[in-house]
């Protein structure tokens, strides 16, 4: 279970006036940061439960944005923290004041979508000398809505995804993750105490096949049903993950934007849909992007599952508007993969693709699910 990064031990003390994130330690690149994270509060991740809280408030954990350290800000109990902190553990009396071995904080965290989870980066951003000895994280698979009780059962099976490492403070803890489960919720135990910023689970989405099969037709390129990003022509400003995400773009940075080429070419996302599939709608929107949406756009679908892996135009380079809502009916072959391409540059807020698996692509969700489902 490798520990990606080797980070351990207090960072240096504040300074005042410096920035706090000067002296910050991560890795230029991990293995999995172009993944979904799945529990992001985007997709619906929550956190259910935790047994401490008393410095900071657990729900910090899953906040989008980097973790902010404000030096002047303190409350009634303290210093208010960007994250999630307890207080701090003691022993039972004055000859053992020092807590046992095995005590730790929890946090109970319900994923976003459900998934197979290939990275962990427990991030703890300006806790430099208030950040646990050590962490590790437990994943099991539950109904959604189950409740910190339940979770907490005697007969639910939580499996070791993370074992007991030390961490270092101020500092994106990474961890890669080969369990080939597909998981719903985590539990993030801090050993012995202390603060926590972030917490980032990246991972691959498994929906589940039997809600899809009920829906019959659906978003087959939405993050919740198991679309995702393969590869793009540029990440520039914003990721194009961004287009698949739940709901209508809120700002110009919540979908996806180029950097302006000076050349004679074209910015471009390939997509891989929830499986093999037929395409009926498709929604280009651009909400938001007002002086720097594309100009016109193009779509191709692919059928990886055939083995010829030819591109197939299914709408012709069209003029797109600025901060605007594009649909169009499609008549396309059965297809795993599309590619949208803009010209010259610029940026979508979202992509809709809808349509319904074939009978092979639902076959084939089904058996992966349950290989996954153990």
């Amino acid at each position: 279970m490798p520990h990606v990064t080797s980070f351990t031990g207090d960072a240096k003390p504040y300074r005042e006036g410096a920035e706090p994130y000067a002296d910050y330690r991560r890795a230029e690149t991990l293995p999995f940061d172009q993944l979904v994270d799945l529990a992001d509060r985007r997709l619906g991740g929550a956190v259910v439960a935790a047994n401490d809280e008393f410095f900071a408030e657990r729900e910090n954990l899953l906040v989008p944005e980097p973790a902010v350290f404000a030096p002047e800000r303190f409350g009634h109990k303290g210093k208010i923290m960007d994250g999630w902190e307890t207080r701090r553990r003691r022993g039972v009396d004055e000859e053992t004041p020092h807590p046992e071995a095995d005590d730790h904080d929890w946090a109970l965290i319900r994923l976003g979508v459900p998934g197979v989870v290939r990275g962990l980066v427990v991030d703890t951003a300006h806790f430099r000398g208030n950040y646990p000895q050590a962490v590790s994280v437990q994943a099991t698979t539950a109904p959604a809505s189950a409740s910190a009780e339940e979770l907490l059962a005697d007969d639910v099976e939580w499996i070791e995804i993370v074992p007991r490492t030390e961490i270092g403070g101020h500092a994106a803890n990474a961890f890669s993750v080969d369990v080939e489960r597909r998981f719903t919720h985590l539990r993030l135990n801090q050993h012995p105490d202390g603060g926590v910023a972030r917490l980032r689970v990246y991972g691959e989405v498994a929906p589940d096949p039997e809600w899809l099969d009920a829906l019959g037709a659906f978003d087959l390129v939405a993050l919740e049903n198991g679309g995702a990003v393969e590869d793009a022509s540029d990440r520039f400003y914003s990721p194009p993950t961004n287009t698949i995400l739940p709901g209508r773009s809120r700002k110009m940075d919540d979908g996806w934007e180029t950097r302006r080429r000076r050349d004679k070419g074209n910015d471009w996302v390939r997509y891989r849909l929830t499986g093999q599939a037929v395409i009926r709608a498709v929604e280009i929107d651009t909400t938001y992007l007002k002086g720097n949406a594309a100009g016109w756009a193009a779509l191709f679908v692919q059928d990886q599952s055939s083995g010829t892996g030819e591109w197939t135009q299914i709408l012709p380079r069209t003029r797109l508007l600025p901060d605007t809502v594009h649909r169009f009916l499609v008549d396309t072959p059965p297809s795993t993969h599309v590619r949208i391409d803009i010209f010259p540059d610029g940026g979508i807020s979202r992509l809709r693709l809808f349509g319904s698996l074939t009978a092979d692509g639902a076959k084939a969700l089904a058996e992966r699910t349950a290989e996954l489902s153990g």
